[in-house]
């Protein structure tokens, strides 16, 4: 199931990203599987694993391309990589938004994130022999919501798995008709989000409008008599009475 899983997930993210000639690339936490293809594609490729995650060697050609690395404190420069793929490395995390502002700082201004996360609503993020099955999984608008928080702007969203995770030999043979069948007909019960974001140097806005207390002269016979507080209004209502 692992293996069929890998193979489904990949294919959705190298339809997002087919071609990476001469990009550096991060993988961040289980990454390495889906990396492998793109040595001798990208410039370079380096998986990143979380010290909390253990000890891990992959590569090729006889080299390591593997980093253990301490998440709140990446060895590498900021603005290095102009792709960051993130699988397996937020749902075991215990601080998510500290973690994603370091990935933050090692991106490129015009780089790329990719997050596959487990889908809270699916069958895969709810029975432990599945590959998504330990961790935090996510809905799709918490997931926005963080990377939001994180200064990371959503713009392209995907899923994969929709065959179920059981050991079904029909099932794991059957994985690409379930993935076209389940795009159609029930998107939202996908086992993971992929969700493809850009670096963003703003803080977003709170949801709603801003108020807070305004304090008006109160007119007495045509005196200013004394300060009282006045209702709470639009900052935009005071700033067109301004």
């Amino acid at each position: 199931m692992g293996q069929v899983a890998r193979r489904l997930i990949l294919r959705r993210i190298r339809t997002q990203w087919p071609d990476l000639t001469g990009q550096r690339v991060l993988g961040f936490g289980y990454a390495a599987p889906y990396l492998r293809p793109l040595i001798g594609e990208a410039e370079r490729v380096i998986a990143a694993v979380p010290e909390s995650l253990g000890p891990s060697s992959w590569g090729a050609a006889g080299r390591n391309l593997t980093a253990s690395v301490d998440e709140l404190a990446l060895p590498f420069p900021d603005s290095f990589f102009d792709c960051l793929l993130v699988v397996h490395g937020l749902e075991a995390a215990e601080a998510q938004r500290p973690i994603l502002r370091e990935l933050w700082r090692v991106l490129t201004p015009a780089g790329r994130l990719m997050v596959v996360a487990p889908n809270r609503a699916s069958l895969w993020a709810q029975l432990e022999t599945s590959p998504f099955g330990h961790g935090q999984p996510y809905s799709r608008g918490q997931l926005h919501g963080l990377l939001e928080q994180s200064l990371f702007r959503p713009e392209r969203w995907d899923s994969a798995l929709f065959m179920p995770p059981f050991g079904w030999h029909r099932s794991v043979r059957g994985g690409n008709a379930w993935e076209k069948v389940g795009h159609r007909l029930w998107p939202r019960l996908a086992g993971v989000h992929l969700v493809e974001a850009t670096k963003s140097l703003y803080v977003p806005a709170p949801k709603g409008k801003s108020r807070r207390l305004v304090l008006k002269p109160a007119m007495v016979n045509g005196l200013q008599h004394h300060v009282q507080p006045a209702a709470s209004q639009d900052v935009s209502e005071v700033s067109s009475e301004a």
